[in-house]
């Protein structure tokens, strides 16, 4: 007898926990691995936001349980800082909830939002949970080919019009992951506009709207006329304050899509503990500057990882946002190929770029969430080891 349902043994494992399991087998085996793969911020959670946790910890009422669709003091801070970066106003009540991380509520809106059959509509390649939780939800995905030639925005007008009968939700996510792809308020409106034609709803992954570079200013796609109508907005502290662990984040925007998320949410969590929506309130509220520091940080190591890529005959065009570096294989290997053997020779996790999807096929991924020497030792190892074929 199955001790599983015949929908979860076709479900495979998450890829980054995979990777997790195998940099523990090396270590164990007393290989020294540098992990390039998961974008988990070295960088330390600014001590103002630490000393708040702490001191809302220490008060007793917040051990209670939360509110189910956030305190309302975070979603008064998510409200004030869209009206401070976008000049968008939501309603803290009613357009904003409370998540357990943008991962938590990015798996949740599928089925709140669609029916067995009903086709989601993915960025290919893109984040892994987006798939995933449409195939847990018995949905069907088509995948939205992302290609450099066209600056990896998806090209709505190639989608099949028997896909668009039965598409229901179509995820977008800029600065994209893992591409780093940006997008202006022009692509927005036409996403808006697409949306409208073929009543779809847009949940947009907007996790790293604030790590950006060169004065680049990530857009939010609420910034759009109408974009309420059809479209909500996830968003993360996890990368912008340093809090991946915390596991806080919030989603705007239809109050419709909100408040049906919020019954789904009530009737399978009991959200996230108080004394972290507090800090994270605290974190949104208060001092920015710690923004741009990291951001200045993530530049630096940015430009000396494509300068390492270079010696090894890999060029990178530096991206607007994100902190991830996006770039094709070397001549003779497939995405696999390369990562399994830079992390077989070299001892270094890099992910394959067809772990974010088909079109992924030919690039790998880098995180910059290491500091400069160890990017370079990562570099040197791979030069010294795995055999790359000038193109």
């Amino acid at each position: 007898m199955s001790l599983q349902s015949n929908k979860m043994s076709q479900i495979p494992p998450y890829m980054f926990a995979e990777l997790s399991k195998k940099k523990a087998r090396l270590i164990k085996a007393g290989i020294d691995v540098i992990d390039l793969g998961i974008g988990d911020p070295d960088l330390p959670t600014p001590e103002h936001i630490v000393d708040k946790l702490i001191e809302e910890i220490r008060r007793p009422e917040n051990s209670k349980y939360p509110s189910f669709i956030g305190n309302s003091e975070f979603r008064k801070a998510v409200a004030n800082f869209y009206k401070r970066q976008f000049n968008v106003d939501v309603d803290p009540e009613t357009e904003v909830l409370a998540l357990i991380g943008s991962k938590e509520g990015i798996a949740h809106i599928v089925p709140t939002i669609i029916n067995p059959g009903d086709y989601v509509l993915v960025p290919d390649p893109g984040y892994p949970p987006y798939r995933m939780a449409t195939y847990l939800a018995e949905g069907k995905v088509y995948h939205m080919p992302l290609r450099k030639e066209f600056n990896f925005l998806p090209k709505f007008k190639d989608i099949p019009d028997e896909v668009l009968d039965s598409a229901k939700l179509m995820f977008l996510n800029y600065p994209s992951n893992p591409t780093t792809a940006t997008a202006n308020l022009e692509f927005f409106e036409e996403a808006v506009s697409f949306a409208r034609k073929f009543n779809i709803v847009i949940a947009h992954d907007s996790a790293y709207n604030m790590i950006t570079f060169q004065d680049y200013k990530a857009p939010s796609i609420l910034q759009v006329k109408g974009a309420k109508d059809v479209a909500v907005e996830f968003g993360s502290l996890s990368k912008t304050y340093s809090m991946t662990g915390y596991r806080i984040g919030y989603v705007v925007g239809n109050k419709e899509m909100i408040k049906a998320l919020s019954i789904y949410k009530s009737n399978t969590d009991t959200g996230q503990f108080t004394p972290i929506q507090l800090a994270a309130a605290h974190a949104l509220n208060g001092d920015q500057t710690c923004i741009r520091k990291h951001n200045d940080i993530y530049w630096e190591r940015m430009k000396a990882m494509i300068e390492g890529l270079k010696t090894i005959d890999i060029h990178v065009e530096p991206p607007k946002g994100s902190f991830f570096i996006w770039a094709k294989t070397p001549k003779g290997y497939t995405s696999s190929e390369f990562a399994e053997s830079v992390l077989e020779q070299a001892g270094v996790i890099i992910t394959p770029g067809h772990a974010f999807g088909p079109s992924g096929e030919g690039y790998f991924r880098i995180s910059l969430s290491l500091p400069n020497d160890i990017l370079y030792e990562a570099i040197d190892r791979i030069k010294k080891k795995v055999k790359i074929t000038p193109k």
